[in-house]
This record gives C-alpha cells, structure tokens and sequence, in this order.
C-alpha cells in the first residue's frame, strides 16, 4: 500500500517534468541553486521575483503553470551572462509558457498574448491591423517594393509599420537610405511579423508558421541582404530562422549607417548641440554582442556630447519590453522603463537615445508620466542621424 501511494504521489510530478523537457527546458539539469541569476534579475529591483525558485520547482516537476511568475520574464539574458553553469533560464522559461499556451492557461494580465496570436495569424501582425496597410507609412517617401537584384531588402517591422510613433523611425531610416542612393526596397503587405515575441510567449507553431512564410517569400524575391530596425527582428532572422536551413545576411541599421558613414556614402552635414547617453536595447547589445556601433555613430556627430549611463552596455537595465512583455500589463511602479529613464536625469542626458522599437514604447511612456523639465526626450539613433544628414 506504501509503495503504491508513493507512485501515486510520483508520477503526476514526473509527467510534468517529462513535459517540460519535451518542450525544451531542460535547465534545471545543470542548476545548482547559486542564487546568481536573482541577483541581477531586473525584476527584483522593483518587486520580489525568483527565476531560481522556478528552476527548482521545475526539477521536481512542481511547476505551476497558472502562476503569474511563469509570464514575468523579459528574456534580458542578464541571468544567462552571469550563470556559471551556462544554464539556459530563457530556454526553460519558453518551455513552461509552450505548455501554459497549449492549454491556454494564462494570468489576468497575460491574456493579451491570445488576440496578438490571433491577430498574427489572419494578418501577420500582433496590433490587429490591416495587413492590406503595412505599407502605408510610405506614402509619399521614397521607397519602391523590393526586387530581385537590389542592394538590399528593408524589413520594417510590425511596429513601425503600424505604431504612430514608430513609423518616424521608419520614416527616418528610408529617408537615410536614400540620401545614401541606397537601392533598397520593402515587402509591404507580404512581410510577416518575424514571430520572435509570439515564440517567447509560448506559441511555438505561430512562430514555426510566420518564420515559414517569410522564408519563402525571401526566397521567392530572391533576398540575399535584409536590414532591421528591431534587435527582435535581428536576433531572430539571424540567429532562428537557420533553424529551418535558411540563411541570410542580415545586418541592423546601427551597423549598416555606420557601414554607410565610413565608406562615405553618408555625409553629416549639421551638428548635434545635445548631450546624449544611449540605451543598449537587450537583443542588440547582450544577445548578440553589438555594443560599439550605435557608440560610433553617435561619436561621430560633431556637437554630441555622449555620455554613458549606470548599467550600460553588457549590464544594460532591460526597458521591460521583451519575452512577449510588450503585450501585457505592467504595473506602473513595477516598470523598469521609470528606473532606466531615472538613470538618463542622472546622466544629464536632453536624449535618450536607443534603436529598438520595443524600448521606445516603454520608454516613451515612462516619459510621458513623469514630470519635470529635465526629462530628456527618446529618440532612435535614424531620428537624430535624419537631422544632421
């Protein structure tokens, strides 16, 4: 009887565990409970928070999927620079939310991620609009549809095709490129979110589905060169979609500008009186280790006085926005957004200035609530390259 009670109490346990290393989280293998993931969480800056707990609950097949805790995670990578064990904490935090999303449990304030799902599967894009309208920023620039042969395909991006702000940075970077005489082109209607955030918020067959089109869309139009505004969109087209034996050049716009700058296709003409400090967005700087070329490019514009804030480069304070967090609700004093805009008043900074779409949004409403005549502005490095070119 004993015995039996025990394999009763054991096997619903193993089941969860089996079923969160079926869908990829295998970390807490490796995990030996150093603590030092936690300590540099940005989470715990503003509320109490433990990726530790969830990796030890996971190793005993614990895991709650209806806890709130499962959707905190940005995907920072922070915990992942500091893990002596090279635990992979995103890996088994995917893997908890795949189960979560296949039975469709989720918190009050996670809910959000069904309709972005939904949305990217009738439009290919997680805003509820008109895919018929992805292209509609451009009317009146300079940007012709992409076709084969030319130097380079412009991926926009959901959110600056769509968000009333961040179509500026989309409208900025085409006005760059073609004071550049660059020959490049965009997909418009038949480009595709790139599926990055649906794929951290667990929905792994939306994200299979979205990376699929798009590749053979590339294919089709014969891409061999693709520019990103987003570091979402970076990370994933580079380092993801070869998962599905697809490989293409891909380059963001800090470094593709600075490329254009050194080799004298792109002349600054006007100086920047401004004292500017810049935000190291996750996916550019610590996922994928571009930390000099948004620096380079600010340090070439005469009049810019740069300056670095606390937590700058590999220590970069996440903005809150990724791991599917864009699409969820964050308490106002739980935002890292007010912590990193703080830190830009203490740099004396008039420009926040960053290149990811995802930290302008959160930014920019951090900015917004907050009072005072010292809050600099947020600008995306195209935005303030637009003025002085």
């Amino acid at each position: 009887m004993r015995t039996r009670q025990t394999m009763e109490t054991a096997a619903p346990l193993k089941e969860i565990r089996d079923e969160i290393r079926a869908a990829g989280g295998i970390a807490f293998k490796y995990c030996y409970q150093c603590g030092k993931c936690d300590v540099v969480c940005p989470w715990n800056r503003v509320r109490n928070f433990s990726i530790r707990k969830i990796i030890r609950e996971a190793t005993f097949g614990l895991t709650q999927i209806e806890s709130e805790d499962v959707w905190r995670c940005t995907t920072c990578g922070n915990c992942l620079q500091k893990c002596p064990r090279g635990v992979e904490q995103i890996e088994l935090g995917k893997a908890i939310r795949r189960i979560a999303t296949k039975y469709e449990v989720f918190p009050a304030f996670a809910r959000s991620i069904r309709s972005a799902g939904a949305s990217l599967c009738i439009d290919g894009n997680p805003l509820n609009e008109e895919r018929q309208r992805r292209g509609a920023w451009t009317s009146g620039l300079p940007v012709k549809p992409y076709v084969e042969g030319m130097e380079i395909l412009y991926f926009v991006g959901c959110y600056l095709s769509y968000d009333p702000r961040l179509k500026k940075v989309a409208t900025a970077t085409a006005t760059i490129l073609d004071r550049a005489h660059v020959d490049f082109g965009i997909l418009g209607e038949k480009e595709n979110c790139c599926g990055e955030s649906i794929r951290k918020a667990g929905a792994e067959d939306v994200f299979r589905t979205l990376a699929r089109e798009n590749i053979k869309t590339f294919i089709d139009h014969g891409v061999r060169r693709i520019l990103v505004s987003s570091p979402h969109c970076y990370h994933t087209l580079k380092n993801e979609y070869p998962e599905f034996m697809a490989h293409f050049e891909v380059v963001h716009s800090a470094q593709f500008l600075l490329d254009l700058l050194l080799k004298g296709r792109l002349e600054i003409k006007e100086r920047y009186d401004k004292r500017v400090t810049f935000h190291d967005p996750c996916y550019l700087g610590r996922h994928n280790g571009v930390f000099d070329e948004p620096r380079e490019l600010l340090g070439a514009i005469p009049g810019l006085d740069l300056v670095e804030m606390a937590n700058s480069r590999e220590d970069s304070l996440c903005c809150g926005g990724g791991g599917g967090r864009i699409w969820m609700d964050t308490p106002r004093d739980e935002r890292f957004s007010n912590l990193r805009l703080e830190q830009a008043i203490d740099a004396k900074a008039d420009v926040l200035a960053t290149a990811c779409p995802y930290c302008i949004t959160m930014l920019e409403e951090s900015r917004l609530s907050r009072e005072g005549a010292n809050v600099p502005i947020v600008q995306d490095l195209t935005e303030i390259l637009q003025v002085v070119t």
